[in-house]
């Protein structure tokens, strides 16, 4: 677990990081605590950060925790994902007026706020970039997300305390970020030393290490903050063998281990709001009662909806196993085709936010291992 060009970002100056980026013009986007969960936020300076709070994760449960000390980033993800800042759950996209003659239509302008995204996480730096894969990278690209994505400053922040659903490891997410940010840092929190090892991934990063006036870090430094990695590595309760995976699940399609396991789903849609990169939408028009204007709407929808497989004639996935199935499917399979990558990065939300714990990595091996009389 190299660094590069690690710096020292002392606790004391956490503070001159946020002065710093807001001179930048910078809205600072990072967790927070609101209603007993970590949520991202706007945030004005470092104690708006959870500041000594842990959360417990399991299957179906989630808690969160003051365990009273002054680390910032102990905690191992919220429910909420940085999509929901590039890729909004409600969009309008035109809007059109009546006239004595004609209708017009105007597209709107979607002007987004320049902003820092910090403690983006290793697993949400790769979902980003699966995002940027789905909107940018084909022929026909997303404008809306190309505006919002274009001038994000990355401060990510790696994990040293993994959850029991996390299996980061498993899909070469994590738990430290490799490329994509800005900047990086890994708490270290020694007695009474309290420290943030920090890489420079761009330019960008670098004048602020600069304008910050770090000082290099020491051997002793990387060592430990390496040394919190490895365990945070070796500790990952949860894991996935993705070796063949694709293959074995499409070879599983009709294996009738799917309709038991899709028994206990409600078909809420939890797993696919909490992803970090579901983008499954539906479009809605809304029209004024008098007829004299109208707005087009993408809203984000899921794949566990029924209507939303409807085409005329009906939905093609009819039973919650079908449209079970598909999410796992699209997840470890067909995104493959799609993307070249798979469509999960092992962040463990969608385990812990179903309301029945079923548990993707579980479904995974039960569907793709072997079978026993």
């Amino acid at each position: 677990m190299d660094y590069i060009d690690p710096h020292l970002l002392q606790s004391d100056q956490l503070k001159n990081l946020f002065v710093l980026l807001k001179k930048k013009g910078y809205d600072i986007i990072g967790p927070t605590v609101r209603d007993r969960a970590v949520v991202l936020d706007s945030l004005a300076d470092p104690e708006d950060l959870p500041v000594g709070y842990r959360d417990r994760h399991a299957p179906g449960m989630y808690r969160l925790e003051n365990v009273n000390d002054d680390t910032c980033f102990s905690y191992v993800v919220g429910l909420e994902s940085w999509k929901k800042y590039l890729y909004p759950a409600y969009q309008k996209l035109l809007t059109v007026q009546r006239t004595k003659t004609a209708f017009t239509v105007e597209p709107v302008e979607n002007k987004p706020k320049k902003f820092a995204a910090l403690g983006m996480r290793p697993c949400e730096l790769k979902a980003l970039a699966i995002q940027d894969t789905v909107f940018t990278g084909g022929e026909i690209k997303d404008t809306g997300y190309m505006n919002r994505r274009h001038d994000v400053f990355i401060v990510a922040v790696n994990c040293t305390t993994p959850g029991s659903n996390c299996f980061c490891t498993s899909m070469k997410t994590g738990p430290k970020a490799d490329a994509g940010y800005d900047l990086a840092l890994t708490e270290v929190k020694d007695g009474n030393e309290h420290y943030f090892v920090t890489e420079t991934g761009s330019p960008a990063g670098a004048d602020i290490v600069t304008a910050l006036k770090l000082k290099q870090a020491g051997d002793d430094a990387i060592k430990l903050a390496q040394k919190k990695l490895f365990e945070a590595s070796a500790s990952m309760e949860s894991k996935l063998d993705t070796v063949e995976l694709k293959a074995a699940l499409e070879k599983n399609f009709d294996n009738p281990d799917w309709e038991t396991i899709a028994s206990r789903c409600l078909a809420c849609g939890n797993c696919t709001m909490v992803c970090p990169t579901c983008f499954c939408t539906t479009m809605q028009d809304d029209t004024a009662l008098d007829g004299s204007s109208a707005g087009r709407l993408r809203l984000w929808d899921s794949c566990h909806n029924i209507e939303f497989s409807y085409i005329h004639g009906g939905s093609i996935r009819n039973s919650g196993m079908s449209r079970y199935r598909q999410w796992v499917m699209h997840k470890l399979a067909y995104w493959v085709d799609q993307f070249g990558t798979f469509g999960c990065v092992g962040c463990g939300r969608c385990i812990t936010w179903c309301p029945v714990g079923i548990d993707i990595t579980a479904t995974a091996r039960q569907i793709t291992g072997p079978k026993t009389s």
